[in-house]
């Protein structure tokens, strides 16, 4: 990482939990000097203690990024401290779930660079999935900044408005959690057929995590792999018929899931 502007002016991490550990890890990895870094955390773990971080220190006067990733019930006490680097130049960049834009405005000031991005868990291996959006106030060049920064675990997409935030939560924020339960699942269908549990758990992650890597690597889009893995009359097409079912299959199923997700996502947001 060669952005020269957060080297010099440096970079302040408020809350260092998993996902701020699992960045400041791809940081670190990929050039960002230990000594740019400020980590404000109440209980720092051994592992941060041994970065060579700035931990619990006073904080650079005028820092080009503050990266907010407390949990959104500290945030009250968290913020008011960061309040003097409010409606300057300092960008404040939040991956605290459900804290929308005009909260950090109201708090630091209406004239505050704020960029708002959801990532997701598997960040924590470096195959996340990060969506942003900016203020009025955030630059073309903080954006970018938002941008290099996120990537360190995985990849990063920009929104058109924090409007669509609340769907982006319900896709790939809770996403993670509707996979898992597939695994879970699929495993407790093939135990069902007779599989030993621990091979049926064998098969079922491989089975998820291989299609997914495929999914990602391969050309064709999702449809055109399953189509290329279903004989006509085969054992796929047994089981899709199950699952492509149009009123009690898969299609409405995930809808009614992903619809339930944006809709408390909007809730917690309005408080």
């Amino acid at each position: 990482m060669q952005d020269g502007d957060i080297a010099r002016r440096g970079l302040v991490l408020l809350g260092c939990g998993k996902m701020g550990s699992a960045m400041l890890e791809g940081w670190l990895k990929r050039g960002l000097p230990a000594t740019s870094v400020w980590v404000m955390d109440p209980h720092p773990s051994d592992w941060l203690r041994a970065r060579g971080v700035h931990l619990n220190d006073e904080l650079p006067e005028d820092p080009a990024i503050v990266l907010v990733a407390v949990k959104p019930q500290m945030m009250t006490e968290a913020l008011p401290s960061l309040v003097p680097l409010g409606n300057g130049t300092t960008l404040f960049l939040s991956v605290a779930a459900g804290i929308r834009i005009a909260t950090y405005e109201t708090m630091l000031g209406a004239d505050t660079p704020v960029i708002r991005a959801m990532p997701n868990t598997p960040a924590a291996v470096g195959q996340g999935i990060t969506a942003i959006v900016g203020n009025a106030r955030a630059t073309d060049m903080q954006l970018a900044q938002a941008e290099e920064l996120l990537s360190a675990v995985g990849a990063v997409v920009r929104l058109e408005s924090e409007a669509q935030m609340d769907a982006v939560t319900g896709v790939s924020g809770s996403g993670p959690a509707y996979v898992f339960h597939m695994i879970e699942c699929l495993a407790a269908a093939g135990e069902a057929q007779g599989l030993a549990p621990e091979l049926a758990m064998q098969l079922a992650k491989a089975t998820v995590a291989g299609a997914g890597a495929l999914a990602m690597q391969a050309d064709e889009d999702p449809a055109q792999l399953r189509r290329n893995v279903t004989s006509p009359n085969g054992t796929t097409q047994a089981g899709l018929e199950v699952l492509m079912d149009e009123t009690a299959g898969l299609p409405p199923l995930m809808a009614a899931a992903v619809a339930a997700a944006t809709r408390r996502s909007k809730e917690l947001a309005d408080g």
